[in-house]
């Protein structure tokens, strides 16, 4: 019961701190709408183009080659494609080269003749690999037809439905934009910035001469330090949903279906990092244990992607970001959110909470060889 007690007053405690609040909650989602703002084109997968202009000249009406390229033009303008046909006195290589067009064909009864632009390289590869497509298949079908005449036909039937290209991904479907991706890394961000509050959670004590008078009171140090841990848990796990709640709310992030996990996650970071800051308090003395607890929160920060996205790296600086617990969670959370692996969890979820261990038992045994806290 009086673990209870001291954990609703600290609670109490926080929430009454407007500086506090306001910081847990204002900073990480300013931050997320800067960042998810100004990165935004970091984060797309996909180039839009407004035209493809392709222009053409057909040598002999009268050849077959030209009622299939007729079709299959068709096809081109109604998924987006520009064609022209140009007259017999215009130069469509001039016209390329210009910058009028992004390639130009010639419509021949042996084939097709290609030059693309050099000005727009990506729109005349794509206009490249379509006209190929279509030259291929008549060669084939040409080829055949020497042999088989009547199969001429069905091998161009489907020279118009615009099924040249088969594409399959070998990545999710599903991807973070710059708003889902800060999301987040701000709430795991914040979560771990609960080490900071809770670095003076004992120091605190000692700085207003309350920790003589709570060790005489008729509790023990076990329960007031229980206590402790509880309540600044609970209050900075309050302060994560909330930010995960108003991103999704209003800044529309995408959290997937699997609420449950993200908590855990999320929760098992925030007890880590309360964990952190109170090691710290016994670890460093005076305004050591801030210093300390400040420094590392950046860097973990830093290289646990929470700026931005951290591939795979090698080196010094790779074995740095594997030791930040915001790269555990980020990674969980992004497995769990886009791939629906809610197994993903674990790996974090145990590293959180076996760190937790270490620093509350290092925080324990300095706690006993002192008289008060």
């Amino acid at each position: 019961m009086n673990i209870l007690r001291i954990a609703r007053k600290e609670i109490i405690q926080s929430l009454r701190e407007t500086r506090t609040f306001i910081f847990m909650l204002a900073f990480p989602i300013v931050l997320m709408l800067i960042l998810g703002t100004a990165l935004s084109n970091t984060f797309t997968t996909s180039l839009v183009f407004e035209d493809l202009k392709l222009a053409y000249k057909i040598e002999n009406a009268d050849a077959p080659v030209s009622g299939y390229w007729t079709e299959f033009a068709r096809s081109l303008e109604q998924n987006g494609v520009a064609l022209s046909l140009l007259s017999a006195n215009e130069d469509g290589k001039e016209k390329v080269k210009d910058g009028e067009y992004a390639a130009y064909a010639e419509i021949k009864p042996d084939g097709v003749e290609f030059f693309g632009s050099t000005k727009q390289t990506v729109e005349s590869d794509i206009l490249q690999g379509l006209v190929a497509s279509f030259a291929n298949r008549y060669s084939l079908a040409a080829a055949a037809s020497r042999t088989e005449p009547e199969s001429l036909a069905p091998l161009l039937a489907k020279a118009g439905s615009g099924d040249y290209v088969n594409e399959t991904s070998l990545q999710a479907d599903r991807a973070p934009g710059s708003m889902d991706y800060y999301a987040m890394a701000m709430s795991t961000m914040i979560a771990f910035y609960a080490c900071m509050s809770a670095s003076m959670l004992i120091r605190g004590e000692r700085l207003r001469n309350t920790a003589l008078r709570l060790s005489a009171a008729p509790i023990s140090k076990g329960e007031l330090f229980a206590g402790k841990v509880v309540g600044s848990t609970v209050v900075n796990f309050i302060f994560v949903v909330a930010v995960v709640a108003f991103s999704k709310w209003v800044f529309g992030a995408d959290w997937g279906d699997h609420y449950g996990a993200i908590l855990i996650v999320l929760f098992t970071e925030v007890l880590l990092a309360v964990s952190v800051g109170i090691g710290a308090s016994y670890l460093f003395k005076g305004e050591g244990a801030s210093a300390a607890v400040m420094t590392f929160t950046q860097i973990a920060s830093f290289v646990g992607g929470a700026y931005f996205p951290i591939g795979d790296i090698k080196g010094a600086i790779g074995a740095l970001a594997n030791l930040s617990p915001l790269r555990w969670a980020n990674e969980a959370l992004t497995k769990i959110i886009y791939s629906n692996d809610v197994q993903a969890l674990w790996p974090a979820v145990l590293l959180n909470v076996l760190f937790a261990i270490v620093f509350l038992t290092l925080s324990i045994l300095f706690m006993r060889r002192k008289e008060a806290l």
